[in-house]
């Protein structure tokens, strides 16, 4: 179940970054001479018109080739109107940056499905007063619901926490419910330096509750569901970016780095909890899979564009010598990567862990 569940997931995630090279590239008129899901050799392949659709054995990537992408390449003259390096400026880089495009966007696509069937979210109930906390001084209790913060309405845990937590030594009202009584409390809460997802001490304000656990399903109307799932897409695309950023300034361990073990462990963890938690993950993996690509290092998307970007300042394309050896660099940053994120998959199985 684990190893197809990944499967499927990387196998759609692939498909949908090449299909964005593959469409862009048809659109702008540029020969693609090969469509291919996974590296390696052949395992099936099928020739329509003047593209090969291939199925590679090692199913770690994907790749669309195109008539004059090697500048090393003999070109007829037939095709020279319709390579890829002689293209302008701006074809190219539409066609470089609609695989990672594709990505994100399939992932906003992915989300307003879930939003639309349903997500389940936490009641705004309380299931624990901590002792001698802001909200045990204010007279809450087990059981209550909070129903309003400073006015505005809540209808999730989540929203309540929200609030809270960006109203340190701040005096809040809150409206409760208790059976059929409603009760209008003011409650500070305290000051608390907590970690964040990146381990950095944050000033955050509790009131010393927990939930009681109960939960509803969340329909979103398409509007809503438009609008949630554009937030959910913009906030891991952040975070993804801000995760890098931590990464290389060593606030987040490189041993957090995980790779394809990884996530063929997740894919089936989160099959096995039900298909909307299985589409979710796949979301935020293609969103992290698209901002990958994205960044600066030869041979990956992101470097393409940094190539392009040269050129238009330079006026003119970089010498076959420049691109072969940043091509290099940026095989080895990758391979290195690669074996961080394996040797870091493997330690955790070790350990027993699946998640970092």
């Amino acid at each position: 179940m684990t190893f197809l569940s990944a499967l499927i997931l990387l196998g759609i995630l692939i498909f949908v970054h090449e299909l964005g090279h593959f469409l862009f590239a048809k659109m702008m008129n540029v020969k693609v001479l090969k469509f291919s899901l996974g590296f390696g050799p052949k395992i099936l392949g099928k020739r329509y018109g003047e593209t090969e659709y291939l199925l590679s054995s090692i199913p770690l990537g994907g790749y669309v080739k195109m008539v004059g992408e090697d500048q090393l390449e003999e070109i007829n003259e037939e095709d020279r109107a319709r390579a890829f390096n002689f293209q302008p400026v701006w074809k190219r880089l539409l066609i470089v940056l609609s695989g990672p495009l594709f990505n994100i966007l399939f992932a906003a696509i992915v989300f307003m499905c879930v939003f639309l069937t349903g997500v389940p979210s936490l009641l705004p109930e309380v299931g624990e007063v901590m002792p001698d906390s802001p909200a045990a001084r204010s007279g809450m209790t087990k059981g209550d619901a909070i129903f309003e913060v400073e006015g505005i309405p809540i209808h999730r845990w989540d929203e309540m926490t929200e609030i809270i937590h960006k109203s340190p030594g701040k005096p809040l009202a809150i409206k409760i419910k208790r059976g059929s009584e409603v009760i209008a409390l003011n409650v500070t809460p305290e000051r608390k330096a907590m970690p964040n997802l990146f381990g950095e001490k944050k000033e955050v304000g509790l009131i010393g509750i927990k939930p009681s656990g109960n939960t509803f399903t969340e329909k979103e109307s398409i509007g809503g569901a438009f609008g949630q799932a554009a937030k959910r897409t913009w906030d891991i695309s952040v975070l993804t970016v801000v995760s890098v950023v931590k990464i290389i300034q060593r606030i987040i361990p490189a041993d957090t780095i995980g790779g394809p073990i990884l996530i063929f462990q997740m894919a089936g963890e989160q099959a096995s909890q039900g298909p909307m938690n299985f589409f979710a993950f796949m979301a935020v993996i293609s969103i992290n899979l698209g901002i990958a690509n994205l960044l600066p290092i030869p041979i990956l998307d992101g470097g393409h564009v940094l190539f392009l970007g040269i050129e238009v300042i330079r006026r003119k394309p970089l010498s076959e010598k420049v691109v072969m050896i940043a091509q290099r660099v940026g095989l080895t940053i990758l391979v290195a990567i690669m074996v961080l994120a394996f040797y870091n998959d493997i330690m955790r199985l070790i350990a027993g862990k699946t998640i970092p």
